[in-house]
């Protein structure tokens, strides 16, 4: 008898995906198999993270009937970008002043709906008794001196692996979509090989954008809120 498995089936949809080897940078070719099995750690620690907010995004759609995170982006720093950053800062090339000394080398960017949905996010996320908060910038509030607005944070999670369990360090950049489109147009524009420099026409032009988008954040924060209080429930639809 033939039994046609449902192509929906948890059995078919349960797949485990395995991090890709990253080519090892050569200062760190004597420390090669430890540099591997340090990258995924760090990946193993996105994917702990990313699972958490994802279930704090559900629990919310729920009680809510709104999602507060619209999209989870996530990376594992290149390992040229490592060298690159210790040999700028001054510090050892090596596996342990990586670990040490560098809190981004996996990094976590939350895209949220509202500018309150940001501080609900992180409150959320400090809260929980497993998530330790190691810094806090806030540069929403406190912009940096070219406009730039985000939340960032640097947390430490616990990772279990076989025989041990590590505590990883990640930074989790928590902006809406109007932030995160700003910030993305500003980098693709300062790392075009041509420009040496902002103008300081452009990099003028730039703070004025990012004001306007601040302004565009507040005022749908504002609208939402109007529309809440008319007993209107704000809901995420597929279109």
């Amino acid at each position: 008898m033939n039994i046609s498995m449902n192509p929906n089936s948890e059995l078919i949809q349960s797949i485990v995906n395995v991090p890709n080897l990253v080519q090892v940078p050569d200062p760190l070719l004597k420390q090669a198999y430890q540099f591997q099995e340090a990258m995924m750690m760090y990946t193993c620690a996105i994917r702990e993270l990313k699972t958490k907010l994802e279930v704090l995004n559900d629990e919310l759609s729920v009680r809510n009937s709104r999602n507060p995170i619209e999209m989870i982006k996530s990376r594992v720093k290149k390992p040229v970008s490592i060298v690159e950053k210790l040999q700028r800062r001054g510090l050892p090339v090596s596996l342990e002043s990586m670990m040490e000394n560098l809190d981004d080398v996996a990094g976590i960017r939350v895209i949220c709906s509202f500018l309150d949905d940001i501080y609900a996010v992180a409150e959320m996320l400090t809260r929980q008794d497993d998530v330790q908060i190691i810094a806090i910038k806030d540069y929403i509030r406190h912009p940096k001196n070219n406009g730039y607005r985000s939340y960032h944070m640097i947390v430490e999670i616990p990772v279990f692996f076989s025989d041990q369990k590590k505590m990883m360090r990640v930074e989790v950049q928590i902006r809406t979509i109007a932030m995160d489109f700003w910030a993305s147009l500003d980098h693709q524009l300062k790392y075009k090989k041509e420009v040496e420099n902002y103008s300081e026409e452009i990099s003028a032009e730039l703070r004025d954008c990012a004001d306007v988008i601040a302004n565009t954040d507040e005022r749908m924060l504002n609208i939402r809120k109007k529309i809440e209080a008319q007993g209107i429930a704000i809901t995420n639809k597929d279109h």
